[in-house]
Parts: C-alpha cells; sequence; structure tokens
C-alpha cells in the first residue's frame, strides 16, 4: 500500500483548483487551503488517483465493447460520451498535473517534473484514443481560455511522445534538489528507476498504436521496449483498501449481492479461456488457469463454463443460459484490488507483436523470429505469475506452446486480450487491427435486437464528446464531432 487513505482529503480539495468557478458555479469553501500554500508533495497523490480512476471510468463501456463483460442480462453497451474520462481528465488531473510541473520548475525537482509529464501523457494518451481531436495546447488554462480549441490526434501523439522523451531524459540524468519523492507516490513509492521503466514502456505502447498507420516502424518499438519494464515488479498500478475500496468490487460484488446493476462476463473472454476458440490438446487441462481468477460459474450444478453473449438476452454461444459471474475475491474484484495502467506482461507482448511484424507478419501469416517467441512465452509466463497461478500445464500444451514457425498473430493477441482483462488498452488492439475475427478468434459483432438502433452491426470505434463540453464550448466541440464509429486517426485508412 501506498498510504492510500492520506490522499482522500487531498483529492477532494485539490478538486477546488481543477476547474474554474463559471464550470461548476459553486462557492468555494472557507477552510482551503491556496495553490502557494501546498507543497508540491501535496499534489501527486490525487493526481494519480484521479488518472487511474479515469482508465476505470473508461473501462466501463470499453470492456463491454471489447466483449470482457456484458451488461445485466447480457446487454451490450451503446454509444458512450465517456463523461466520467473526461471529468477525471480536463477538471482533475491536467490542470493539478501543471502545477505540479510549475512547482516542480520553481524548485528544480527535475524528477518530480518527469513523473508529472509522464502522467500528463497518459492521460493525453487516453483522451485523444477515447475522443481523437482534444483540447491540448490551450487545455488547463483556467479563466483566460473558457473555450479552448482541440488539437488533431496526430498532434496529441507527438505531444505525448515528447513528454515521454523529456521525462526518461530527466530521469535518466540526477536531480540536484532538495525534493525527495515517497509516499505520495502511489505507484512505485518514490523508486525513478521504475518511472524511468515505465516511461519507456508506455512509449512503446504509444509506438505500436502508429505501426499500422505507417508512422512508426516495429524495430523503433522494439528498440524502446529493450529499456522498458525488467519483472512484473515494474508492474504500473494502483491498490485499494479496506476504507478506500476498488470501485470494481463496488460495481460487480456489492452491488450484485445487493441485487443493483452489475456486469457479467462475455462470451468472447469466457470461450477464448475455457477451451471453446482453442481446444487444449492435454488432460490436465478444461480451462485456462486464469479464468477462475476472473469469474465464477453462477450455478452450483454447472460444471461448463459459459460466457454472456454480448447482447444476446442472457444466452451462451450454445444457445443454452450463460453462467459466468464476476468472481468475488478475483484478482480485480476484491476489496484492495488494484487497477492496473501498464505491465510487464504487456510490454513482452509488446515485443512479441513487433517483432512479428517486423519479420513481415501480417494477421494471417504463420512464423516469428525466436526472440519474438521467447517474448511471447514470457508474456504469458508473467500473466500467470501476477495471476498468481499454476501456468506449466498450460504453458506446455501444444495449442499454446506452437513453436516460432507455426505463431501467428492471433496466439500474440489472445494472450495480450486474456492478461489486459479489464484494461482499456484492449480496445486501441480491437480498432488496430479493425476488430478481425481473424486475430482476435470468435470474435462477432454484438446481437443487433439489443445493439444501438442508428448503429447496428456496426463496431463502436470512439466516444463522442461529453454533454458538458457541448453545452459550455459547443462552437468548438462542434467541429470536431464525429459519429461514434467514424475512425479515429490511427485508424483511419
Amino acid at each position: 500500500m501506498r498510504n492510500f487513505n492520506k490522499i482522500i482529503y487531498l483529492v477532494l480539495l485539490l478538486g477546488l483548483f481543477s476547474c474554474s468557478k463559471d464550470y461548476f458555479e459553486v462557492n468555494r469553501p472557507s477552510g482551503t487551503a491556496d495553490l502557494d500554500q501546498l507543497r508540491i508533495n501535496d499534489l501527486l497523490a490525487p493526481v494519480i488517483y484521479h488518472t487511474v480512476e479515469g482508465q476505470y471510468s473508461a473501462e466501463l463501456t470499453y470492456g463491454n465493447y471489447v466483449q470482457n463483460f456484458v451488461g445485466q442480462g447480457g446487454t451490450a453497451a451503446g454509444e458512450t460520451t465517456a463523461a466520467g474520462l473526461w471529468t477525471r481528465i480536463y477538471l482533475y488531473a491536467l490542470p493539478n498535473i501543471e502545477v505540479i510541473k510549475d512547482k516542480a520548475a520553481e524548485s528544480g525537482a527535475t524528477h518530480y517534473g518527469a513523473i508529472a509529464d509522464i502522467l500528463k501523457a497518459i492521460n493525453i494518451g487516453i483522451a485523444t484514443d477515447s475522443w481523437d481531436f482534444i483540447p491540448l495546447s490551450q487545455a488547463s488554462q483556467g479563466d483566460n481560455n473558457l473555450f479552448p480549441d482541440f488539437d488533431s490526434q496526430e498532434q496529441a501523439y507527438n505531444t505525448l511522445f515528447s513528454l515521454l522523451d523529456g521525462a526518461i531524459e530527466a530521469l535518466e540524468a540526477p536531480d540536484n534538489s532538495v525534493i525527495n519523492i515517497g509516499s505520495e507516490d502511489l505507484i512505485y513509492g518514490g523508486d525513478t528507476e521504475q518511472w524511468l521503466r515505465a516511461a519507456y514502456t508506455l512509449k512503446a505502447r504509444y509506438q505500436l498504436h502508429l505501426v499500422n498507420k505507417g508512422v512508426v516502424s516495429p524495430n523503433e518499438v522494439l528498440t524502446t521496449i529493450e529499456n522498458g519494464f525488467t519483472s512484473n515488479d515494474d508492474d504500473f498500478q494502483m491498490f485499494y483498501d479496506d476504507r478506500t475500496i476498488n470501485p470494481r468490487y463496488s460495481q460487480e460484488i456489492l452491488a450484485r449481492n445487493t441485487g443493483n446493476f452489475h456486469n457479467l462476463l462475455a462470451s468472447q473472454i469466457v470461450s477464448t479461456m475455457n477451451g471453446d476458440y482453442y481446444p487444449f490438446q492435454s488432460d490436465a487441462l478444461e480451462i485456462d488457469p486464469r479464468l477462475p481468477v476472473f469469474g465464477s460459474i453462477d450455478n452450483n450444478e454447472d460444471t461448463e463454463w459459459k460466457g454472456y453473449v454480448s447482447g444476446g438476452g442472457g444466452l451462451a454461444p450454445d444457445g443454452t443460459p450463460a453462467n459466468v459471474e464476476f468472481a468475488d475475491g478475483g484478482y480485480y474484484t476484491r476489496v484492495d484490488a488494484p487497477i492496473m495502467i501498464i505491465s510487464y506482461a504487456e510490454a513482452q507482448f509488446i515485443k512479441a507483436e513487433a517483432e512479428f511484424l517486423a519479420n513481415g507478419g501480417t494477421a494471417t501469416s504463420v512464423g516469428t523470429t525466436e526472440a519474438g517467441y521467447q517474448a511471447y512465452l514470457e508474456g504469458i509466463r508473467a500473466s500467470m505469475a501476477k495471476y498468481g497461478v499454476d501456468g506449466s500445464d498450460y504453458i506446455n500444451d501444444p495449442a499454446v506452446d506452437v513453436g516460432a514457425d507455426n505463431l501467428m498473430l492471433h496466439h500474440i493477441m489472445k494472450e495480450k486480450y486474456i492478461h489486459n482483462f479489464l484494461n482499456p488498452e484492449t480496445f486501441v488492439d480491437f480498432r488496430r487491427y479493425d476488430f478481425s475475427d481473424e486475430v482476435f478468434t470468435g470474435l462477432t459483432i454484438r446481437e443487433e435486437e439489443d445493439s444501438s438502433g442508428d448503429y447496428a452491426g456496426e463496431w463502436f470505434r470512439r466516444a463522442t464528446y461529453p454533454s458538458t463540453e457541448i453545452n459550455r464550448n459547443g462552437d468548438v466541440v462542434q467541429q470536431y464531432q464525429e459519429t461514434p464509429v467514424t475512425p479515429v486517426w490511427w485508424d483511419a485508412d
């Protein structure tokens, strides 16, 4: 734990500095502090908190889009504004990041400034991957600019790469200030070497987004990832505790136990893990050992794991009632569970994919380099270790251990999909490969009778802008608003 409870007062307090009074139209409480009364150390924990919570907010819809889960009764999600993500980024994270950066510059705290830049890059990344055009160069100016223009996704990526490169340069050099990073760092507890590896790993993730666009080469990704995470100890995640409970535990377990709306596991993730899409060849395996870490069967009499068809009214792919719900006490659905942004296992799958593409690989080609194959296997091993299961039989099964000469893209993306359960990065992966069932085995679009009317038969590819931004900055927003099925820049041909 990173002294999580100490941040709660500051989370509430710093929200007051994140937006103008014209936005909320509320009075400022008399007992709050001015920014110049706050130390730089007071600001980091709330920024991390809102950054991580933004990822969770996005996944509430994106996880349905990529069929990690469905809504209660098997419902498929319609178009989204991702308003909760917008609020976390633009009212709480980015404005306070700018304050950290200013205070870091004043005190010469170069490592603090680097961490702020990494967090800013994360927020810019998920924002532009969600909405394409976003407020950026004119954002976070408060009363000085209440109607910011939007920057293109290409500009946003240039900015986040610049931020990450600057952070890398700063973290590779000494910090001669007297500012120490400690327990307010809810991710690494002040370990700047881990922040450095995180910066490289995040850069490789964003570079990979642009490979199919032709902007970045696979070899550039490979160069970057070599400096990235080295073990599961580097995973970028924030843990909760029994006083500040994980929001997924609240949404999926407490809500279910009290008869309120909750989600259920989709057939895509379950069928990828129960042997349906990838039949196991060993008698020692019936399911992927990670499946019980994610979900559980809700009927004690059932023995077969059957996920819910997206929009299928509660049915499994075979037409019988589905039965898999979120596991009470699962890795991501316990009281003190973490929310993960990026991990060592994902870094290995990034390397595996980049090696495959650098070797001339396509969606249907066969074979990769030995280095790529070993990265694929190491990603699986790391995933099994992270989720606390014995993966030896799984990794040794011929359906998984196919050999470098037989590896296909769908093997890599299958393992990345499973490992990144409940991570909004999967929505990027699905779009990068155009929701292909050759890359994501078995994938079918949501059932049309339960899909959103105007977009039946089409995959959702972005969020639309929240009503709060339209109401406040509508003249600008209308220049950039697209349909929710329109590809973002890196996704377009």
